[in-house]
């Protein structure tokens, strides 16, 4: 049970008398109480990290170390995490490693980032110290091109006084000569290049474009759950060229289901869903269904799309797999490898319509500004359910909401936001 379970974290001489301390942990953390006696192989994985969580904090540590604390969690349970987290005592340090952008800014007051020769670190949450740090490394680099260049200048003058030291015979200014040489030697030895990120590999989309009016209409479709109960009805809707949709709702309402039911209607036949003949779609669930952990990354590529093996490992390799990774199993492979892997059979598609549920699971902050920037630049159209609250702002420009048994455009994400970050 998650109860028992939170409590064995007490020493064994504190179980017996203080497992008060158990109910006031899971009062704060907001865990209803029928679930507090269910077994924890039973609960979802939000609220197995919950527990996780719970277990840490009721032994009263001075510093809590937090790794991906909002993996499994939806947006309410997130709000819950972030109001817990800013209201603990200050004397109690946080520690957190996370992908979550908007949860950094809400809960962090310093960035450390993480490089091999020198890490950085500000007195800022996540996006301001994010500026500051390419501030820094902007600086850096014209400091790194301006001390080059002065030892350059050096060099030219050492080049000047030795044609006039050869020409007059003077011994003093071929001295003078190999003293600036040395100075600049000394500079271009000391200057500093910039810090350059090594990319975990690019992510790229593609784009082929259409002249259809409407990829998709749904005409009042009914999403139900597999035992036939009916969530919602979307009504009369479109999805247009150039359109980035973003599915709202709260969990269980019923948004994977939409994206499924629309990938399989463009796979096969449905009269309530029409698309147009030109529409090339591409699928990707939050769990990465389309890659089989028994194949390879070659077979994923190589044998289904007609590149030639020299091109499928170029492409493999740009994406972030390794020449040798290639042959392994995708099972063996980093969330991070899948999730550019996943992206890149995709491309390979060459599709026009992307259908993306939770599609920044698994990619760390750079990865998800690169599938942001891919999807804003190209232009390209999708319809996506995403927890990512930095980027479904930044990406979408329509938004659905499921609200009841109704599907309604709405013109902003944040009013649901604010409601399910706790802002009731």
């Amino acid at each position: 049970m998650l109860y028992e379970w939170v409590l064995a974290a007490l020493p064994s001489e504190k179980a017996e008398y203080e497992s008060w301390r158990v109910d006031v942990v899971l009062g704060d953390l907001s865990v209803p109480y029928e679930f507090q006696h269910k077994p924890l192989h039973a609960l979802s994985g939000g609220w197995q990290r919950t527990a996780m969580l719970a277990a840490a904090w009721i032994t009263e540590p001075d510093i809590l170390l937090l790794d991906e604390p909002t993996n499994h969690l939806d947006l309410h349970r997130i709000g819950l995490l972030q109001k817990w987290l800013t209201g603990l005592p200050r004397v109690v340090s946080v520690v957190v490693t996370s992908h979550d952008r908007a949860f950094l800014d809400a809960t962090t007051n310093r960035t450390l980032f993480l490089r091999a020769e020198q890490s950085r670190v500000f007195q800022l949450p996540f996006t301001a110290a994010r500026a500051a740090l390419d501030e820094a490394d902007a600086a850096d680099e014209r400091r790194f091109a301006n001390d080059l260049n002065k030892a350059q200048q050096l060099r030219r003058q050492a080049a000047k006084l030795k044609n006039i030291g050869i020409n007059s015979g003077s011994d003093l200014l071929i001295t003078k000569t190999k003293q600036l040489n040395e100075r600049a030697a000394r500079m271009e030895a000391a200057a500093m290049p910039a810090h350059q990120d090594r990319s975990a590999g690019d992510i790229k989309l593609a784009n082929s474009g259409t002249h259809a009016k409407a990829l998709v209409t749904l005409t009042d479709v009914s999403v139900e759950t597999p035992d036939g109960r009916l969530l919602y009805k979307t009504g009369q809707k479109w999805i247009l060229p150039g359109d980035r949709i973003v599915l709202l709702g709260a969990n269980g309402t019923g948004k994977t289901r939409l994206v499924k039911l629309i990938q399989e209607a463009l796979d096969g036949a449905m009269d309530a869903v029409k698309s147009g003949p030109s529409v090339i779609p591409a699928y990707s669930d939050q769990h990465l269904s389309q890659l089989s952990d028994s194949d390879t990354p070659m077979t994923a590529v190589a044998g289904q799309f007609d590149i030639g093996d020299q091109r499928a490992r170029a492409v493999l390799a740009g994406a972030g797999v390794t020449i040798q990774m290639q042959d392994t199993k995708i099972g063996a492979l980093s969330g991070g490898q899948k999730a550019r892997l996943a992206m890149l059979v995709l491309r390979l598609r060459n599709p026009n319509f992307y259908l993306l549920d939770e599609p920044t699971n698994h990619l760390d902050i750079e990865g998800q500004e690169a599938l942001e920037d891919e999807l804003i630049s190209h232009d390209a159209s999708c319809l996506l359910v995403s927890h990512d609250r930095s980027f479904l702002r930044n990406v979408g420009n329509r938004f659905w909401l499921i609200k009841g048994t109704k599907l309604e455009e709405v013109e902003s994400p944040e009013p649901f936001l604010n409601m399910e970050m706790g802002a009731r």
